[in-house]
């Protein structure tokens, strides 16, 4: 995942008979308020235009070619009205820019105390015009919490980390490359999807047979660098007391050999078959290895859930922390508002409040308890959470999705693999909700509360079908 720098253009709107002074300014508080955020900035120079706004058509043109120039630098772009603002203007920067990323609408409030000519604003008014235009144009727009807002406020403080959040899962979902290691296993319908629907949002997935991973495998040897940098990383990630040498071998060849390949494709992401073919012909799961990639931010899920993997990313972009790929699994005692997410596992260390190496308890008996070692396993930290699900609709031809909040508990919970007590109000209407229109039991979690941020990203700038659960 990208940690550059973010960059927003900034379009800093002025309106000829209302005070000039108040774009100046405005100009300047924007700046510093991007600034604080730790982003970069794109913006007209008083050199290039009146106080370096936008009013007129040539000035329009102006920043639009700055823009265009700035292209490949810019995340999103924040339309700021320190007065009442050009409609016009505005929305003619953003037509001729052609930048095709999130932007975010920006009014300064008034000053009861400042209502004379000299220094009232009317960006309240303005703000819904330039709305209006923006909206017959055809251009996405994000909208700040409060109608009017300061650009030196705390509240406008939260409202830049959430549309840099919208920003960063909006552009990281377009051209992502998933690698999808192995065959579905035979008897999960449940992770069916569309190749083709994905494809036409701009995500694609690069297949690798599991026969190809293993013979490139056999041609590697122990001492190989590759295996024993991996089998150091894998010794400094988590504990491995009680884990046969043997088997940690094995696991450091299957992760030097995803890893070059995941490098010679550019897959950033992926998803593996995990069972049982991975057990009974190789002799280890892969559950530590797609752990390490999930805590380095590159999500990996398990039983080859490709929109599981996508749910991943996405709230891995939005919070910049790790994702997991959980079973809704159990009900908690007779808690309506509480269940049981598990998996067996392969969470990110991130997740966990104590983690350790183990065996796969629920398939150890049908391969083998000597084939299935290299699960982490350990509770779940209590605190917040966002829950994601993503999933090709065929019959529609659309992704369609959930998201929402919850916590995970300090609820004693006594069981096998990674797993923690999940508490989210009306938690019954959400699982009536995934039952009537058939979402996966798998879902994604991250322990943040972006779920505002990915359903924005998703609904407004790449026009999934979203449902976002309220608490």
């Amino acid at each position: 995942m990208s940690t550059k720098k973010m960059t927003m253009g900034l379009i800093i709107g002025n309106r000829g008979f209302f005070p000039d002074h108040l774009a100046k300014s405005g100009r300047d508080d924007m700046m510093c308020a991007v600034e604080r955020a730790g982003m970069d900035y794109v913006v007209l120079g008083p050199e290039q235009s009146k106080h370096g706004a936008v009013e007129t058509h040539d000035e329009a043109q102006r920043c639009a070619a700055l823009f265009r120039e700035n292209q490949n630098r810019i995340d999103g772009v924040i339309v700021s009205l320190p007065n009442f603002g050009d409609e016009r203007a505005i929305a003619d920067t953003l037509r001729s820019a052609r930048l095709d990323v999130p932007v975010l609408i920006q009014a300064t409030p008034d000053s009861t105390a400042k209502m004379t000519i000299a220094f009232r604003r009317d960006s309240f008014c303005g703000k819904m015009s330039a709305c209006n235009n923006l909206m017959q144009y055809g251009i996405p727009y994000s909208l700040t919490k409060l109608h009017t807002v300061g650009p030196d406020s705390a509240d406008f403080e939260k409202d830049l980390e959430w549309f840099a959040a919208v920003c960063r899962v909006r552009n990281g979902l377009r051209n992502l490359r998933i690698g999808s290691i192995g065959a579905r296993p035979a008897a999960f319908n449940t992770v069916r999807y569309s190749e083709k629907i994905f494809e036409s949002q701009g995500i694609s997935v690069e297949t690798v047979d599991l026969s190809e991973i293993l013979g490139r495998i056999a041609k590697s040897n122990d001492d190989d660098s590759a295996v024993q940098a991996k089998l150091d990383q894998i010794k400094r990630y988590v504990s491995t007391s009680g884990i046969p040498e043997a088997a940690l071998i094995k696991m450091a060849k299957l992760g030097a050999v995803i890893e070059q390949w995941m490098k010679q494709t550019a897959v950033t992401v992926s998803a593996v078959q995990c069972w049982t073919a991975m057990e009974e012909y190789f002799g280890v799961v892969p559950c530590t290895l797609m752990s390490m990639m999930s805590n380095d931010l590159i999500p990996s899920a398990c039983e080859v859930d490709i929109c599981g993997t996508v749910s991943m990313q996405a709230l891995a972009l939005a919070s910049g922390t790790p994702s997991a790929l959980l079973d809704w699994n159990n009900n908690y005692g007779d808690d309506p508002n509480k269940a049981v997410c598990f998996h067996c596992s392969n969470l990110p260390k991130h997740f966990f409040q104590d983690v350790r190496m183990d065996f796969q308890a629920i398939i150890a008996g049908t391969v083998g308890k000597e084939n299935t070692f290299g699960t982490c396993v350990g509770r779940v930290k209590a605190g917040p959470m966002s829950f994601a699900r993503f999933s090709t609709d065929d019959r529609a031809g659309v992704v369609r999705g959930y998201v929402g909040h919850g916590n995970f508990t300090s609820d004693p919970l006594e069981t096998f693999g990674g797993a923690g007590v999940v508490e989210i109000p009306h938690l019954q209407s959400l699982l009536h909700y995934i039952c009537e229109r058939g979402f996966e039991h798998h879902v994604a979690a991250n322990l943040s509360s972006v779920a505002g941020a990915v359903y924005e990203a998703t609904t407004r700038y790449l026009g999934w079908n979203m449902y976002q659960h309220q608490n």
